[in-house]
């Protein structure tokens, strides 16, 4: 009896603990989290808004030599690293975004907290565009916390680039599956950085005016889709602010659908990617060796990303003209990534020059915002989940908590979701192909752009989150047969939350427009 009580009280210990480790790692961290809000502006007031930039590229302490060049660290194929601070070991920055053991050599430019605050005089809304793959609910809302009352600011949207180039900040891409990838010390300065920018853009607001402008056609020949059905989110959207006094830029956001990983799986230093060759082209101007082709418009240039899911790549077998016109680039070089940033930053400065809207500097804000759960269907993220892998609490069993938001200013319309939403959700052509998991009809087959008000439709993807792909139920592929005739599953699921993502979003996201 001795020993079977001894195995019991180590079976009870061993369930104790292990109970006290999952609690720990999927207790809900924020239980009391409201999201539900309405602001509505009651009359049209004078439009304030205030720009920053904080950089948040992160130190590379030891740099090292890729011995047979796949862009991952093995001392078994030779490599080798410098211990530049002397430390005794290899301090690795882990670059998210494709393969695991990607550790960064270098810098080749800065990653960015870009922030913009609009003020219509009743309501104030700031928006934080990060250089990153993607930043989490929890993350979010622990910088949400901090936020003076002071500042006024009703409501913050922190969003992602989704930069396949930069530290990884959720989890996935450490040095192996099995090995979190996030510097906990890096994650605490990206959040102060953050307040940083929403500090000095509330310091830095300014009576201003507002321009539209977009071409929704011309960015065509600049991104791939990757997975069929063909679909595309490829319009280019601009909301321009100029001071009402001195007639000087206050700032630009951007808004495009692709994947900033034009530099592919090989590049081993930080970058923005093609983003920061669209940011310092439109503020600075265009140039063909010595000449200036275009003028910048100087500011703070804002670049958020659109329906990207599909996938929409710039891959190594994409060609990108250059801005000369007398060559083109293929392979993977950032010398591809400078002519695309500079395309889209010649066709963004063009539609505002001769496409933009009347001035705009006196109007109302509305804005909706809705939280919502999501089962987590994906066992792969549960198991993360449960081995801290990526660092997230559950809202219930299995499920996380996510939200979205609507808002309106003028012409424009702007809807924000927490993922990488396929563009046949966005603008049209859901289908339901031969060898799908779900015998049903095309779903979500009513277009969320058709559905927005005004001229201007803001689609903006990873906003206050970041959960992976959000494909139609009725695309979805994960047992063979697999559609048009693939030979492996597809790749959207496997970095999806789950199959019923899309329709819970997609309904929610209907109902809140509705509203």
């Amino acid at each position: 009896m001795t020993i079977i009580r001894r195995i019991l009280t180590f079976l009870a210990v061993i369930a104790v603990a292990t109970a006290t480790y999952l609690y720990y790692r999927l207790h809900d961290r924020y239980p009391d989290y409201q999201a539900a809000t309405d602001f509505a502006g009651r009359y049209a007031g004078r439009i304030y808004a205030g720009f920053a930039a904080v950089p948040v590229t992160p130190a590379v302490p030891d740099s090292w030599t890729d011995n047979n060049g796949d862009a991952m660290y093995n001392e078994a194929d030779g490599d080798t690293y410098t211990d530049k601070n002397g430390n005794g070991q290899f301090d690795a920055v882990w670059l998210a975004g494709f393969q695991n053991n990607r550790p960064a050599t270098g810098i080749h430019d800065d990653l960015w907290a870009r922030t913009m605050i609009i003020d219509d005089g009743s309501t104030r809304i700031a928006l934080v565009a990060l250089d990153l793959i993607g930043f989490g609910a929890d993350d979010v809302n622990e910088v949400k916390e901090q936020i003076p009352e002071s500042w006024g600011i009703n409501y913050t949207f922190i969003t992602s680039t989704h930069t396949h180039e930069g530290p990884d900040v959720v989890g996935l891409w450490g040095q192996s599956e099995f090995k979190s990838g996030v510097d906990q010390s890096y994650l605490r300065s990206v959040k102060d950085k953050i307040l940083l920018s929403l500090g000095d853009a509330v310091k830095n607001m300014r009576p201003a005016r507002i321009v539209f402008a977009q071409d929704t056609a011309g960015a065509k020949n600049l991104v791939g889709d990757y997975r069929e059905p063909v679909a595309f989110d490829y319009g280019l959207r601009l909301m321009h602010f100029r001071d009402a006094e001195a007639d000087t830029t206050l700032g630009t956001m951007i808004q495009w659908a692709n994947h900033p990983e034009t530099l592919w799986s090989g590049n081993l230093e930080i970058t923005s990617d093609f983003p920061h060759y669209l940011r310092n082209s439109f503020e600075n101007g265009i140039y063909i060796r010595d000449s200036l082709v275009q003028e910048g418009k100087k500011g703070i240039t804002l670049f958020v990303n659109g329906a990207i899911g599909g996938m929409m790549s710039t891959g190594t077998s994409f060609s990108i003209p250059d801005i000369s016109g007398d060559t083109s680039w293929t392979a993977p070089v950032f010398e591809k990534a400078r002519a695309q940033g500079e395309q889209l930053a010649l066709l963004a400065l063009r539609s505002l020059e001769y496409n933009a809207s009347e001035p705009l500097d006196t109007a109302s804000i509305r804005l909706s915002v809705r939280k919502l759960d999501l089962p987590l269907d994906n066992k792969l993220y549960r198991l993360g989940a449960a081995m801290g892998i990526f660092n997230r609490g559950l809202s219930g069993w299995w499920k996380i908590r996510t939200e979205i938001a609507f808002w309106t200013i003028g012409p424009a319309s702007f809807l924000h979701q927490p993922g990488e939403l396929y563009p046949e959700i966005a603008n049209g052509g859901t289908e339901a192909p031969d060898g799908r998991d779900y015998p049903i009809p095309p779903s979500q087959n009513i277009p969320l752009r058709s559905m927005m008000p005004g001229e201007y439709r803001f689609i903006t993807g990873l906003s206050n989150d970041f959960i992976g792909y959000i494909l139609p139920l009725s695309q979805w592929d994960e047992k063979p047969p697999y559609t048009y005739q693939q030979k492996e599953a597809p790749y959207g699921e496997i970095n999806s939350v789950g199959p019923q993502t899309a329709p819970i979003l997609y309904d929610a996201m209907c109902q809140l427009m509705n509203e």
